[in-house]
């Protein structure tokens, strides 16, 4: 299970009108910024540094901090590189971002983009009730009722029964921008995770996965928050998707 907490600066949700100047791992001050930037240098020196992908690799290995992470990412779409372009149109469209638990939500950057940022959790408590499925799979049911995954930033960094759920929503016809799934644990995660990939592949659905029993919440904040970095050296510049 990753515990790791590098990321946890990405979570900062002060408000900023024009996107001053951040380093990517959401620091401010020279001081933070400097070990930020050390701290990605570091990493580059272990992972390729040469598509959109490669930043998915790096920021999973600096999240979790094993450089052997990289290579348990996985992308469905045309090529690797689609998912990554796909969360940034959807960050520049301001499509929602929306994470099946609070933790993961807390860990998304607040800064550089304009996406409203929700939880699933807390809805869809009557069909729990009614049904015995998890309060997370009711959730994201109950979200995809509404309408709300449909163009979304899908994100999934805890439970694998939302992975399994937002797959049947994707199958029934749901089209999120983009998925993020990365839940964690002994029981259904690893399952959870190929279940998604398997139906989004099928579906044109583009995702961000990984394989193993690996994975948590911290992760999934630190690789949605990669595609807000991408979004944001394409409005630069930078990056042409």
């Amino acid at each position: 299970m990753t515990t790791n907490t590098n990321d946890a600066t990405d979570g900062d949700t002060n408000s900023d009108d024009d996107f001053e100047e951040y380093a990517d791992l959401g620091a401010t001050t020279s001081n933070a910024m400097d070990i930020a930037e050390t701290s990605m240098d570091r990493v580059r020196e272990l992972v390729p540094d040469e598509t959109l992908a490669d930043r998915i690799r790096q920021k999973s290995v600096h999240a979790t901090g094993d450089p052997e992470f990289q290579h348990l990412v996985r992308f469905t779409g045309a090529d690797d590189d689609e998912p990554v372009r796909a969360g940034a149109r959807a960050v520049l469209d301001e499509q929602p971002i929306v994470t099946d638990i609070t933790m993961v939500k807390a860990g998304i950057t607040g800064r550089g983009h304009d996406c409203p940022v929700r939880k699933a959790i807390g809805n869809g408590a009557e069909l729990a009730a009614e049904t015995g499925m998890t309060r997370t799979a009711a959730s994201v049911l109950e979200l995809d009722k509404q309408g709300v995954y449909d163009g979304a930033i899908a994100v999934v960094g805890n439970a694998p029964t939302a992975a399994l759920a937002l797959a049947d929503c994707i199958e029934d016809g749901t089209r999120p921008a983009v998925a993020v799934a990365t839940p964690v644990g002994f029981v259904k995660a690893a399952e959870s995770r190929k279940r998604l990939r398997e139906v989004a592949a099928e579906h044109g659905v583009p995702t961000i996965t990984n394989v193993g029993r690996r994975g948590g919440s911290g992760l999934a904040a630190g690789l949605t928050n990669e595609l807000v970095h991408v979004a944001s050296d394409v409005r630069e510049g930078v990056v042409d998707l």
